[in-house]
This record gives C-alpha cells, structure tokens and sequence, in this order.
C-alpha cells in the first residue's frame, strides 16, 4: 500500500503531463451490515462495491514508484473499513461515506460509488444505487 495517507496532502498536487488518471476498483464482495429491515440488522449480507476515482497526481510517469501515485490497494482497504465499521440502514448512507473519504483526499477531484445488494430480492440479480461526486473547481 502508498506510504501516502487519504487526506494528509497540504495541497494539490502539480498537474504532471502524466498526472490525470482514473483509479478503479471492481465488484468488491463484501459482508456487510446495511438494511432497513428486521432481517438486515440480524445478519450480515452480500454487498458488491465498485468505485470510480479521477486523480490528479504528481506522478511524471517515469519513476515506476508507488508513492508516486494513488495505491488501489488503499482504496480497496478504506471501503472495506467503512462498510465493516458500522450497521447503515441505507446503502446511499454508505455510499456518501466512501465517496467524501475520497474527495477528501485532494488528489482525487471526482467519484463514482455504486453499491449492490445480490441477494436480497429474488429474481433480481441485483439492487442498489450509484452516485457521483466531485469536488468545486481549484
């Protein structure tokens, strides 16, 4: 994971020719507690998770550094943290959390989260929502 820490950057980073990228995280399955139902705050559920981030970094595409730029695998833990952290009765709870986790590191300047519940309608092959967000122009 990037020696980096969501959020620490004083400032934005300078825009690099290389610098705008877009990190993506796929069908995250996760166990989660979310759901307004009796049934949903007595057990866990399925819960797929996708994120879309646009980052601006530093990054001069040369140095072949993961400190360099925004590491996947943090995001992936900083989902994982937040869906494990607290039973949410909406899933447009959850997904607010995770997107202002992220635009509140300033090298992210737009997200996309989409959370799906698999298995909590029959003959559906999912349910949920998908937002976006983004921050005011620098």
């Amino acid at each position: 994971m990037s020696d980096t820490i969501i959020g620490t950057a004083a400032k934005p980073p300078r825009l690099s020719p290389a610098g705008r990228r877009k990190i993506f995280v796929r069908e995250l399955e996760l166990m989660a507690h979310v759901g307004v139902y009796e049934v949903e705050h007595r057990y866990e559920q399925r819960l797929v998770a996708s994120v879309d981030l646009d980052v601006v970094d530093a990054y001069d595409g040369t140095s072949d550094r993961l400190a360099e730029v925004l590491d996947y695998g943090t995001v992936v833990a900083s989902i994982q943290r937040i869906v494990e952290a607290e039973h949410v009765n909406l899933l447009e709870t959850l997904a607010e959390r995770i997107a202002q986790t992220w635009l509140d590191d300033l090298r992210v300047y737009a997200v996309r989260v989409r959370l799906e519940k698999p298995d909590i309608l029959p003959g559906c092959g999912s349910v949920g929502i998908e937002i976006e967000r983004s921050r005011p122009a620098r």
